[in-house]
């Protein structure tokens, strides 16, 4: 990301180029900051639009937009809130082709999976589409004599998501779906490295009947953040990105009386043991290590395979990459292009540290052919066999397309791996024996396990979360602790005088 001003020397680069806007109280708002910010084609290398940046003031206006909205969201029925639901849900249906093509655009991931992502992303949506259910509340009758006790559900008012570039509206929808449906207004601030898709689901919540000010947009950088984390309109943040980012949101949220929820970084491992079907998992360590081009959360980085099978292993999965093409993502591809020219030397900065560590280069994905514009963020699979976990393409999150075998003896040792990582967001294991895989489910210390399954999203109506340094707060993402995240308990005890009762009594209860 370039930041512009108008006195910039790029001022020259950027003329004509479009700048998106704020979204707030059902319109664009250009606020009055003056800053923008280059939105790159990671295909190209070249600045296809501005984003508008934020001031503190511009921010609070936002805020105080979705504020004024949220007491009448908060007070409409169920019935029509899940009729805009719905509706929502049908726009979003019809029309994932056109958001794709947006993320992909931005992002650089291929065309399927953008799509893929806002289909995960709508399993959130269709969840939210019947939370009635679980706003429900409980009743006691004659808790005490003729004293009954009910419980209810109420939401929060103003609530704030801050989402990272990898899922411009997967992660998003891991949370607005939710927070809306318990009638609560939101500020979302999506990554300025690929905001578009932000604006586009905005407008598309207006089209399907939402209310003015009840969903917002605030892009920006760090002043956009803070305001959102210290402004006393604000009640809860959402947030996903790297670890340190995490825990500056936990601790300045909290420490401003806010209710957080803060997803951080990972270094998932895949366990592959002797029994394991091999080509299912060259064919999972290809896909989980590549995918997005790397760029999740949930990404598998640290192969652990048992030494009698790594040899095999590893050569199956080189035979895989043969065959993947890196390009552009409009052009059919398998994997596309890193998000900005900073995450591209990143990558290659470890790639580098890593053969200088003594890590094999089995595939060194460094200046690999590519089906794209020369300008463009590349760098193609790459594949390490012999790490250890002294190395810092095992202890650091990457977040590129960058896959590094480690060898053990036995499942113990790779247990013991696994659980001494600081990280425990994902982790998957590759057995045909029942009994290892039950073990492991029990044993493993991560928030996210698959069997045979090398990236263990869970559906929208399970939550989503890690343990360890990836999770700060106790509250993981949609399903049931979603809605207990974005509403909050009151109880609530009654007593009626009966209509014979001659008068108002004033007196304690008595025990009879």
């Amino acid at each position: 990301m370039t930041t512009i001003t108008d006195t910039d020397t790029l001022a020259q680069e950027t003329a004509g180029l479009p700048v998106l806007p704020h979204w707030a109280g059902g319109t664009e708002f250009a606020g009055t900051s003056g800053r923008t910010a280059q939105v790159f084609d990671p295909a190209t290398g070249v600045a296809s639009s501005l984003v508008s940046l934020a001031s503190r003031e511009d921010a609070d206006a936002v805020i105080a937009a979705a504020a004024q909205a949220w007491p009448a969201w908060r007070d409409i029925s169920l019935a029509r809130r899940t009729q805009v639901l719905f509706a929502f849900r049908e726009l979003l249906n019809a029309r994932k082709g056109e958001l794709a093509a947006i993320i992909t655009a931005e992002h650089g991931k291929v065309l399927d999976d953008a799509l893929g992502e806002v289909t995960r992303g709508q399993e959130v949506v269709e969840f939210a589409c019947g939370l009635a259910h679980l706003l429900k509340g409980g009743n006691t009758e004659n808790a005490s004599t003729k004293v009954d006790v009910a419980s209810l559900r109420q939401p929060l008012g103003v609530v704030g998501i801050i989402s990272p570039f990898n899922f411009p509206a997967m992660v998003p929808m891991w949370f607005f779906p939710v927070a809306i449906a318990c009638g609560n207004a939101v500020v979302l601030k999506p990554s300025e490295k690929d905001p578009s898709a932000a604006n586009w689901l905005a407008a598309l919540w207006k089209e399907a009947g939402l209310p003015d000010g009840v969903f917002n947009v605030l892009h920006g950088d760090k002043t956009a953040v803070d305001a959102l984390l210290e402004s006393p309109s604000v009640r809860s943040i959402s947030f996903v990105g790297s670890t340190p980012i995490a825990r500056y949101v936990y601790e300045t949220g909290t420490r401003h009386g806010k209710r957080v929820q803060a997803l951080g970084g990972a270094k998932n491992h895949m366990l592959v043991l002797p029994d394991a079907d091999l080509d299912l998992a060259a064919d999972a360590a290809v896909n989980g290590g590549f995918g997005s081009a790397g760029e999740r959360c949930m990404a598998i980085s640290a192969l652990v395979a048992v030494d009698s099978i790594a040899d095999e292993l590893v050569g199956k999965i080189k035979d895989r990459m043969a065959g993947l093409r890196t390009g552009d993502g409009r052009r059919g591809c398998d994997m596309g292009p890193l998000v900005t020219a900073q995450a591209r030397d990143r990558v290659v900065g470890y790639i580098e540290a890593g053969v200088q560590a003594g890590a094999t280069a089995v595939v060194d994905g460094r200046g690999g052919e590519v089906d794209g514009d020369a300008g463009g963020y590349w760098v193609s699979p790459t594949l390490f066999d012999h790490v250890t976990t002294d190395m810092s393409i095992y202890t650091d999150e990457i977040f590129g397309p960058v896959l590094s075998v480690l060898r053990v003896d036995g499942y113990d040792e790779g247990l013991q791996m696994i659980n001494s990582n600081p990280y425990g967001n994902g982790v998957a294991i590759f057995t045909n024996d029942g009994g290892a895989a039950r073990r492991f489910q029990n044993e493993v210390e991560v928030g996210m396990v698959g069997i045979n399954v090398a990236v263990p999203v869970p559906v929208g109506y399970y939550s989503f979360g890690g343990w360890k340094a990836s999770l700060f707060g106790d509250t993981h993402a949609h399903g049931t602790e979603g809605v207990h995240f974005f509403t909050r308990g009151k109880v609530i005890t009654t007593r009626w005088l009966d209509p014979s009762h001659g008068g108002i009594n004033l007196g304690f209860p008595q025990n009879d």
